[in-house]
């Protein structure tokens, strides 16, 4: 089955050459299917990148879906066209009163700052807190993994030495959990992050589980015992380059960072990236899409409470 998007959305045309099923929302209109509802909270300062990226993988199921785009109205984005963002965005506000079958709140460069300090905390904090009655299954990435894990559980994030910047192999610690179904036992993940939250912790919240983590990079994939809530503190959704364009974004900043671990081939920068992970992030999102929200959200999405 496609995803439905408007057919003036970058996206569109990417994933179309890509190969990649999408329809424009008035052929979609005319089938006569139950279409999934997700909303994308994008908090990533290049929004159409970020679109890009959870929407190819979002495509990659049997299921008909429907995205809305949300941006926050405390702190508006200076990387992306404004005519991008009124033309495609929503705020909060307008959607409120919507039921969603999933939701997605992305990653944020605003890790080394207190959750408390950041512009749009208050406003995420309506937003996580709506979650708990609107939306079916919240899947929460990277720094939104962090703000989840702290507000839904108390979970504080701790600051690293140096930045968690590269691939890292991780370890699949329950292969029958229904999000790391069809994982290899260990696979790739990238990171791109300057704080961590820590196993302890979470270990102390009898309803969370730890699906998977790794040695280097610490916890992965952490779900609530009903799977209304996800969280990844990594960037499975990231493409081939993302991480090369953050360390030439990094270098150009006068910023101390380091290659990219187990990222470029023989860890030389002129080499093209390894795309070691699009296998497992395609397997993740399809199980979330799935197993977590096609499988479990209400036929009728307005009797969801």
């Amino acid at each position: 089955m496609p995803i439905k998007i408007p057919a003036e959305l970058p996206a569109f045309k990417v994933l179309r050459d890509d190969n990649i099923f999408v329809i424009n929302s008035e052929r979609a209109d005319t089938q006569d299917i139950r279409v999934l509802k997700i909303a994308i909270i994008n908090l990533m300062p290049k929004k159409i990148v970020t679109e890009n990226q959870l929407l190819r993988y979002l495509s990659n199921t049997p299921l008909q879906v429907e995205i809305k785009l949300i941006q926050t109205k405390s702190y508006v984005s200076h990387t992306t066209l404004l005519d991008h963002l009124e033309k495609f965005y929503n705020y909060f506000d307008e959607i409120k009163n919507e039921k969603f079958d999933g939701l997605i709140i992305t990653g944020a460069p605003v890790e080394k700052m207190k959750f408390e300090d950041v512009t749009y905390w208050k406003e995420l904090t309506e937003i996580m807190e709506w979650s708990k009655t609107n939306v079916f299954s919240t899947l929460h990435i990277c720094w939104g993994a962090q703000a989840g894990l702290y507000y839904h559980h108390n979970v504080p994030k701790y600051d690293l030495k140096e930045k968690m910047f590269g691939i890292f192999l991780h370890r699949v610690n329950d292969e029958k959990a229904d999000i790391t179904r069809g994982l290899s036992d260990i696979f790739n993940a990238p990171h791109s992050r300057y704080t961590e939250v820590k196993g302890e912790d979470i270990e102390k919240v009898n309803y969370l589980e730890i699906l998977s983590e790794s040695e280097e990079a610490g916890i992965f994939i952490v779900a609530t015992q009903d799977r209304r809530k996800i969280y990844i503190t990594g960037h499975l959704e990231y493409d081939r380059n993302t991480l090369n364009d953050e360390y030439i974004r990094d270098k150009e900043k006068g910023e101390k960072i380091d290659i990219p671990k187990n990222y470029f081939k023989n860890n030389d920068p002129n080499e093209i990236p390894i795309h070691s992970w699009r296998g497992s992030a395609n397997i993740v999102f399809s199980n979330w899409l799935n197993y977590c929200v096609y499988q479990n959200t209400p036929y009728d999405i307005e009797t969801l409470h």
